[in-house]
């Protein structure tokens, strides 16, 4: 049995975590003072003043990430943390850290930490690939990857759950949604069941804390930070904790702190279609490698056909162990999925797949599938063996969602008629409309913060508003702009130079551009 590749997993938690559920878009509230803003004096000084016991990366004979950090150079510890920052002197938890120690010692700037998103994304394995973007300037650095609370290979929280994606459409009419609701309703009394002694501390805002605990053991009285879409949120909690407390920040893929919230995809229908209708014409032109249609209108026609039949009953794909069914609530996910990055193997993989759902729709007998699509399947819809649930706890934890099911169903209808593919997947219920209330308040932006917001104008995730209007909430932050880019995430990621240089100029001199740039996507 093909097993579940770190890529793959990187795929689908990147392009779905955002969407993991459901709440109206959060008005900044009010928010408690961080419960410590100093790391000496106070009940947490025997977390802020730990020693770090830096060793191998390797867990055990099979942890083929470990032995290739170990490879590359990185080496691992664990930083100990108070489960409640109220009861400091409480149950502790752990944060698995990663650091690759700057080369140039003699230049060098600090520590820079790194999150990759989700919320729930690790990022242990990721120092080495930041050195990578980051060129010559990062041998000045200590590039410091982590885990956060209940990641990886953090303290685990794991809901159980029979499915990797809970984030799914509602469908083509109203007994889908009701189907919704009670599968939704299921997710979260099951990770209530299993997890209720910490769910009330999974958080954006304790994750923050948790960071200036690594700050403090690194001996750093600042830190650089890089964080990728729902990363640039954690940044932004984090300045507003612990203001003073950060060097060089690149937010990318930034997400307005006024939208965030389970329900954060509504109002991202437009953007999507606009991506799809970019992918559709790019899988015309190799109509003789995938059979989807001549023209984007015959492809974007083909795509209506097998979300019909889809909900008419599920299309049987795979062979053997590896057989798969999938109704109108799951194939939306796999368009949404395919859609957040406009690269050609990304555009590729989802011509594959639409290609194989298409000629289900038409009845042809099932094949093989490829490893990457089969993988992928088996994540959505069985979780693949993967731990469930972070990303929706944190999601969560962090701002309450509406409880009433006809909220949700209201929402669908009206956006229905305009976006009819894509208005039942970004407004559906999700186990967030059956959670707990969180137990603080979203975060108040009340400080400035000297960062470098990276943005594209296609972005189909966080879309573009949100990156300018994260630009306005934070004086002394630059915005730096990709146009013509369908793309989640930029910066060493999609091998835009004009991006990539911009960036490394400013981790390098600390100087951000006088004023906003922009950059322009490189054509063929």
């Amino acid at each position: 049995m093909t097993t579940l590749s770190p890529a793959v997993r990187r795929t689908i938690a990147a392009s779905l975590a955002l969407a993991a559920c459901c709440t109206t878009s959060p008005a900044l509230a009010s928010a408690q003072e961080p419960l410590a803003k100093t790391d000496s004096g106070t009940a947490l000084d025997r977390y802020y003043r730990q020693p770090l016991h830096w060793d191998s990366c390797v867990k055990g004979p099979t942890d083929t990430t470990g032995r290739d950090l170990d490879t590359a150079g990185v080496q691992c510890a664990d930083v100990t943390v108070p489960l409640d920052y109220t009861a400091p002197r409480g149950r502790a938890i752990s944060v698995a850290v990663s650091r690759l120690k700057a080369t140039d010692t003699r230049h060098r700037i600090g520590s820079i930490l790194l999150n990759n998103g989700g919320p729930g994304g690790p990022a242990v394995q990721s120092p080495p690939d930041a050195r990578k973007a980051m060129k010559e300037v990062g041998a000045r650095y200590d590039i410091i990857g982590f885990d956060p609370r209940f990641v990886g290979r953090s303290t685990p929280l794991d809901c159980g759950w029979p499915v990797g994606v809970s984030w799914l459409s509602a469908g083509a009419g109203r007994a889908g949604f009701d189907h919704q609701v009670v599968l939704q309703k299921s997710l979260a009394d099951k990770c209530r069941a299993t997890g209720a002694a910490v769910l009330p501390y999974v958080s954006t805002r304790n994750t923050a804390r948790d960071m200036d605990v690594i700050r403090g053991t690194l001996g750093e009285r600042k830190v650089s930070y890089l964080g990728y879409s729902y990363g640039t949120y954690l940044g932004t909690v984090y300045t507003q904790l612990f203001p003073g407390r950060t060097d060089r920040m690149v937010l990318d893929g930034a997400i307005s702190p006024g939208d965030y919230g389970p329900r954060l995809l509504q109002g991202s229908e437009r953007v999507n279609e606009m991506a799809l209708s970019g992918w559709a014409a790019w899988a015309a032109r190799r109509h003789d490698t995938y059979g989807l249609g001549r023209t984007r209108a015959q492809v974007l026609a083909t795509i209506a056909r097998v979300v019909t039949a889809s909900a008419r009953g599920p299309l049987t794909v795979g062979v053997g162990a590896e057989t798969f069914r999938l109704d109108d609530s799951q194939v939306p996910v796999l368009l949404f999925t395919g859609l957040g990055d406009d690269s050609e193997r990304t555009r590729a993989s989802l011509a594959e797949q639409m290609s194989v759902l298409d000629k289900a729709a038409a009845g042809a007998a099932p094949t093989a599938l490829s490893p990457e699509f089969a993988a992928g399947l088996r994540y959505m819809l069985h979780g693949g063996g993967e731990p469930s649930g972070v990303q929706l706890a944190v999601l969560c934890g962090d701002a309450a969602a509406p409880r009433d099911p006809e909220v949700y169903w209201r929402d669908i209808e009206r956006s229905r008629a305009a976006h009819p593919l894509f208005g039942p997947l970004t407004n559906n219920i999700g186990p967030c409309a059956f959670w707990d209330r969180p137990r603080e308040e979203p975060t108040r932006i009340r400080h400035g913060a000297k960062a470098l917001i990276v943005a594209a104008t296609g972005d189909p995730r966080t879309p573009y508003k949100g990156s300018v209007e994260l630009h306005d909430h934070l004086p002394g932050s630059r915005l730096l702009t990709l146009e013509g880019a369908n793309r989640h995430a930029l910066y060493g990621r999609y091998g835009n130079a004009c991006v990539d240089d911009k960036v490394n100029s400013y981790l390098a001199t600390g100087n951000l551009p006088t004023k906003d740039q922009t950059c322009v996507k490189r054509v063929g």
